[in-house]
């Protein structure tokens, strides 16, 4: 495994402060959103189809946590505008134990601490890509503010984005690559340089 320091956004799986080339996906490209603390059932979802799993297991790789210490810690993350369920983690935590990618103790009480084990050090090393890509996805929804939802002009806009992404979808590794360029610098202009 990596030293946890060499990335220079802090611990290994951390929060990424990084815009390079290969981290970033579109956050409407997986239904992203916001819907206030613990979103709602009208809300779009946070987290794409195992995406809050990998969050999870990069959280505990860093710091061995207790459920709720993770929930705090992603609405923090997210300045209060979002925090996941208890009803959302503690299954996914129960997921994670299932499939000996991180394992529980006591202490001493009935809360239980989550450490990651071997083989889920080693998952997110074969996942790194996606766990750069997610920790950027979250970044910049945090940097939005999670207010409600884009206007008409900027859906329409979305839309024809990804209108023209899909197009290319199956296009060869090259123009993937330049597409995914092109992406991560409107990005990087829309929320000002950063």
């Amino acid at each position: 495994m990596k030293d946890k320091g060499k990335t220079g956004c802090g611990p290994r799986w951390g929060w990424a402060r990084h815009r390079e080339a290969g981290g970033w996906s579109p956050p409407w490209a997986r239904g992203f959103g916001f819907g206030g603390p613990g979103g709602g059932p009208r809300s779009p979802r946070l987290f794409g189809q195992g995406d809050l799993r990998l969050l999870l297991l990069a959280l505990i790789a860093d710091k061995p946590s207790h459920g709720y210490d993770l929930i705090r810690t992603i609405e923090a993350r997210f300045n209060g505008s979002y925090a996941p369920s208890a009803g959302t983690v503690y299954p996914t935590l129960t997921l994670l134990e299932e499939q000996d990618l991180i394992a529980a103790t006591a202490d001493g009480g009935a809360k239980k601490s989550y450490a990651a084990t071997a083989k889920g050090l080693s998952h997110l090393e074969e996942h790194a890509e996606a766990v750069k890509a997610l920790m950027t996805r979250i970044d910049i929804m945090a940097e939005g503010g999670g207010g409600g939802p884009p206007s008409p002009v900027i859906m329409h806009a979305i839309q024809t984005l990804r209108a023209a992404i899909m197009s290319r979808a199956s296009a060869g590794a090259d123009e993937q690559q330049r597409v995914r360029d092109i992406i991560e610098r409107a990005a990087r202009e829309i929320m000002g340089g950063k």
